[in-house]
């Protein structure tokens, strides 16, 4: 089954001049509902009051789709995204945490197993909030395979259903997106969870 995850309200803001209210954003989701999007990440609750309002409102008004908002694995994060996602028919929390060595190295000055043990936290954490937990390896195609599927392992362990691979800094070709892919499938043992 293909499911249609929409990141036009959180995403879409990110291009230059893009700035909605959260007025315009829900009248947004009604046309995504339309369309029929199966998941709408509505917004980044913590990033601002704005932002907050606007998934809340979503959250509330939107009946078919399944409402997501966006956390960083900090616990601030997942109980802004809870708390704006209590409205919800169907809430999803999408925690990302960066895994390239890059980052790891200048934006979180941590190491592998540091991370490993935020994204277990994090996740567990967010899994007792919500019952649909998506979860993003940031800048998964500059990563370590080997540590991106013990990440991906650890995320489903706790209690994710859902695992994004993004290419966050546009990186990589589509035929290295299928090979990661494929190479995630092959050596997470759980993906089938």
């Amino acid at each position: 089954k293909i499911i249609i995850f929409d990141t036009t309200l959180r995403d879409g803001e990110q291009a230059p001049g893009a700035s909605l209210n959260p007025q315009q954003k829900l009248e947004i989701a009604f046309q995504l509902e339309k369309l029929g999007v199966d998941v709408i990440e509505a917004g980044f609750p913590i990033a601002s009051c704005g932002d907050f309002q606007a998934v809340k409102e979503i959250s509330r008004k939107i009946k078919k789709s399944a409402i997501c908002g966006l956390a960083r694995c900090l616990k601030l994060d997942i109980t802004a995204a809870h708390k704006a996602l209590r409205g919800a028919r169907r809430a999803r929390i999408h925690l990302f945490l960066a895994t390239s060595k890059i980052h790891l190295k200048y934006k979180f000055k941590k190491a592998e197993d540091e991370i490993l043990a935020l994204s277990k936290q994090a996740t567990r954490m967010a899994r007792k909030l919500c019952a649909d937990i998506e979860f993003s390896p940031e800048d998964a195609t500059r990563s370590e395979k080997q540590f991106i599927y013990r990440v991906i392992e650890t995320a489903i362990n706790e209690g994710a259903s859902t695992i994004n691979i993004p290419d966050t800094v546009g990186y990589s070709y589509p035929q290295e997106i299928y090979s990661l892919i494929t190479d995630i499938r092959n050596n997470v043992p759980n993906i089938e969870k």
